[in-house]
């Protein structure tokens, strides 16, 4: 299908009711949350992927503004044809809480005073802003995401999700991020907001009334982040150590290279669109990120349950590969339907934002529905309790199969009786079913992914997996000739 954009959008508001509880024990009330939504909910809403925006986005992913000169952050994934493809999926992303485009941070007046917040507004989380989120989703009456999807900062927000929320969520996908923000991670951050506090116009956050802002300290704070976005290979690929506008190097403090006039045009654009306590604020939050407990991040991932892709950057030196494959060891320790993908580029941390090619084709793979109901056998015979076992044999041979449930009178599984089963009873001279079949019986449900069950199936040894419903009645069964053929026609 030929890729196309959704063209123009708008930023919708939706206002929390009652008060929204923080991490730190205090609350907030009147709280807007700014979001766009992209495609059609449908009817049974199931459709809808949530996409959470990195440290300095916001809630415009994709479209087009009415006087936009480039389209949202991540119009190269979202639209008809694309991996979160419009034509099949409702896409919602938000401003973050303590965000300075439409939702409330502390430059959003504070109702209790009728001036800016400032300073007043609390510290916040990861965690208080996938809270607010969780009141948007709830507001647009859906009860389940078909996926959360986030890179960086974004990444941490899916990744709360599924330790928050891990019932709500059928997949994740986590890109570019970490599970606890480490100590350099940190000092990044606090080197920015020294950047900002240490600006003569910050005045202790009480600037937005005052002829002049911290913009300074804020672009010198966006200088510091950009520099760990990108690589050492991407920045001597875009600019070597080619000079700006002069022929020669000028022996003084202005600018010399074309890197330098690069960071400064980031800085100086920056400050046109971004506020300085919300930078402080964010960040902090990001500081605060932790999903271990005790030290374990395994431990801290024990409720995930939905599928979950973690994807890398090999030149990202902010979030390294080593972080993901934490991530990954982690949720694999847990026996979570969990793959990691690798995305090869030169542009480091950014890669996310500008490899189209690569996370289309990640995306669009992981978010591909091969599920068990796809490929299940339903017309199976079973039999009951009380067959012999000869009765049993015969069935086999006349079925051509390896496996045949045991079912009581409501289908409800009661075990399995496997062709090995069959041949020892014979040589242990056993005479009842119950004394051969398999009564703690591995099974799966219609709606696990078939990669999961593969991996299962090949750790425990098994060629044929029982399917049932929640009240534990045989659907049907899937074997591993089907999921072989399955893969063979990818």
């Amino acid at each position: 299908m030929k890729q196309k954009s959704i063209g123009r959008v708008e930023t919708q508001k939706f206002t929390i009711d009652g008060e929204l509880k923080l991490s730190s024990g205090k609350t907030l009330s009147n709280v807007d949350i700014a979001y766009e939504t992209y495609g059609e909910l449908n009817a049974a809403k199931t459709n809808a992927i949530l996409v959470c925006h990195a440290l300095t986005g916001d809630a415009h992913a994709a479209g087009w503004h009415a006087g936009d000169v480039k389209p949202g952050w991540w119009e190269m994934v979202i639209g008809p044809g694309k991996a979160l493809d419009t034509d099949k999926f409702f896409i919602i992303c938000s401003n973050v809480l303590g965000g300075c485009k439409g939702s409330t941070g502390p430059s959003s007046i504070n109702p209790e005073t009728n001036k800016e917040y400032a300073l007043d507004f609390p510290l916040i989380t990861i965690q208080d802003m996938v809270h607010a989120q969780k009141k948007l989703i709830d507001h647009l009456g859906i009860s389940n995401l078909l996926a959360v999807i986030g890179g960086s900062m974004g990444g941490m927000q899916a990744l709360q999700w599924i330790v928050s929320y891990p019932k709500m969520v059928r997949k994740a996908s986590i890109i570019a991020t970490t599970g606890r923000s480490s100590p350099q991670q940190i000092a990044f951050n606090e080197v920015g907001r020294q950047s900002i506090i240490t600006d003569i116009n910050w005045q202790n956050g009480q600037y937005y009334d005052k002829e002049k802002s911290p913009d300074s300290g804020l672009a010198i704070a966006r200088m510091i982040g950009h520099i760990t976005y990108l690589s050492d290979d991407s920045m001597y690929m875009k600019f070597g150590r080619d000079l700006q506008d002069k022929d020669e190097i000028s022996y003084d403090f202005t600018t010399d290279f074309q890197v330098e006039s690069y960071l400064h045009h980031q800085g100086e654009t920056f400050v046109k669109r971004f506020d300085a306590n919300t930078y402080l604020y964010i960040t902090k939050a990001v500081d605060y990120f932790d999903l271990s407990v005790g030290g374990s991040l395994a431990e801290g991932l024990k409720d995930v349950s939905c599928k979950v892709q973690v994807i890398s950057v090999d030149s990202d030196w902010l979030y390294p590969a080593d972080q993901s494959k934490d991530l990954l060891a982690a949720l694999q320790s847990n026996d979570v339907d969990v793959i990691y993908n690798e995305v090869k580029s030169n542009y480091g941390h950014d890669a996310f934002l500008l490899e189209n090619g690569q996370m289309n084709f990640l995306l669009s793979n992981f978010l591909r529905e091969n599920v068990v109901d796809e490929l299940m056998e339903t017309d199976v015979p079973t039999i009951s309790i009380d067959t012999e076992i000869k009765e049993a044999a015969a069935m086999m041979i006349h079925n051509e199969v390896t496996h045949l449930p045991v079912v009581d009178d409501d289908k409800v599984l009661l075990g399995i009786v496997t062709a090995w089963d069959l041949s020892k009873s014979i040589a242990e001279d056993k005479h009842e079913l119950s004394d051969i079949m398999t009564k703690d019986v591995r099974y799966c449900k219609n709606g696990d992914s078939i990669e999961y069950i593969a991996r299962q199936m090949k750790k425990f040894n098994i060629s044929c997996l029982p399917v049932v419903d929640d009240d534990f009645k045989l659907e049907g069964t899937i074997t591993t000739d089907e999921i072989s053929h399955l893969i063979s026609n990818l």
